[in-house]
């Protein structure tokens, strides 16, 4: 049995070297069906088909990933746990942003490839089916190592923000950023009138003289609450 190993871009990227067709085939069979699946992300998926085509996504031995940035040559962003520390993983359609999809399309395609070359090569060893492991996950995403829920008042209606991140003290300091931009809005208490002895709402009359009191109906008449 020959055990078919990993690829590096080194090797994809070689001119004389047969993956390199396979490999592009690869990116672009699993793109098309992450964009069968999250139509609302094309345009995402479109940007990682870059990033991943380009070789500037670095897929980790412990199951992470980090992802040169497009904008800022100095910058990666860290894909942990489906997590991504980019400011559009939280604003993005299902949190897939461009990085997410890039580093799930880099690895789903390198399976891919390998599989192919393996048996195309006539090895003995079976490559995985294709459908084993889909380039965008269609079950729920998997749990941040930390999260939080906090309840927000924005434009007069009550909504629930989560905060997810691979860091507790990170995920701690982005909490109190989100509550420093949104102070506690504190409501003033009912200063409605009520009636000591019966406990009921008292109504503001006003005399012909000026004078004003309070008073309810009872069952014996009006009330002044004494």
């Amino acid at each position: 049995m020959v055990a078919v190993h990993e690829l590096s871009w080194e090797e994809v990227s070689a001119p004389d070297f047969g993956a390199r067709a396979a490999w592009r085939a690869a990116v672009a069979e699993i793109a098309a069906k992450a964009k069968d699946k999250l139509p609302e992300c094309n345009g995402r998926v479109d940007s990682a088909v870059k990033i991943v085509l380009a070789g500037d996504v670095e897929l980790l031995a412990d199951g992470t990933a980090k992802v040169a940035s497009q904008s800022n040559g100095t910058t990666a962003y860290h894909v942990v746990n489906g997590h991504c520390d980019c400011r559009d993983y939280e604003k993005a359609p299902h949190n897939f942003c461009k990085h997410r999809l890039s580093v799930a399309i880099a690895r789903r395609a390198q399976e891919l490839t390998i599989a192919k070359l393996a048996d195309t090569n006539g090895q003995t060893e079976q490559p995985a089916s294709p459908q084993a492991s889909p380039a965008v996950p269609t079950s729920t995403l998997p749990e941040a190592p930390a999260s939080i829920n906090v309840h927000l008042e924005l434009a007069g209606r009550q909504v629930q923000l989560t905060l997810r991140d691979s860091d507790e003290d990170r995920l701690l300091q982005r909490l109190d950023a989100v509550l420093q931009r949104f102070p506690l809005v504190v409501k003033p208490t009912d200063e409605t009138p009520r009636c000591p002895k019966h406990g009921v709402v008292m109504k503001l009359n006003h005399g012909k003289d000026g004078s004003t009191w309070l008073s309810h109906r009872t069952a014996d008449g009006w009330c002044k609450g004494r």
